[in-house]
């Protein structure tokens, strides 16, 4: 009897899990978009003419003024090697190293995780591809390690 009860305890406990995460999902408000079309002489000029502000934020300082409403920065760290972010994206896409912790993981949670030679070097394998990832997403995004 105590079965059936610890499977629904199971249940209740990943649906609040459930609904706990989608809950919190708040929908995204849209911000209204207006499309102008450009000769390409008029987009050059347009682009030569915002000295490195991006076009909408040059659009809306010309019609607005000092007026014009700043949008939300987003932080978006500029790429300093494209080659080597290419490199670790295309390991990542490669390997299956996500799946194969998440298969580790689940087999040392369940006490079943027989460690032999083989394994300990795959597991060292594995380690090895996540600190050269590392070392390129520090190259590519140009971020000085902390360690």
């Amino acid at each position: 009897m105590s079965a059936p009860l610890t499977q629904k305890k199971v249940i209740s406990v990943r649906e609040s899990y459930q609904n706990a995460a989608t809950s919190s999902r708040k929908p995204k408000k849209k911000t209204p978009r207006i499309t102008l079309r450009l000769t390409e002489d008029e987009l050059v000029a347009l682009k030569n003419l915002s000295n490195g502000m991006s076009l909408s934020a040059y659009i809306r300082k010309c019609l607005f003024g000092k007026s014009a409403t700043p949008r939300k920065v987003r932080s978006r760290v500029p790429v300093k090697d494209q080659e080597a972010l290419a490199q670790v994206l295309g390991l990542l896409g490669q390997t299956r190293i996500a799946n194969n912790l998440n298969q580790i993981a689940y087999e040392a949670n369940c006490g079943s995780l027989l460690i032999d030679e083989e394994t300990e070097n795959e597991i060292k394998l594995a380690c090895a591809h996540i600190a050269w990832i590392r070392v390129k997403l520090i190259e590519a995004l140009g971020i000085k390690s902390k360690l």
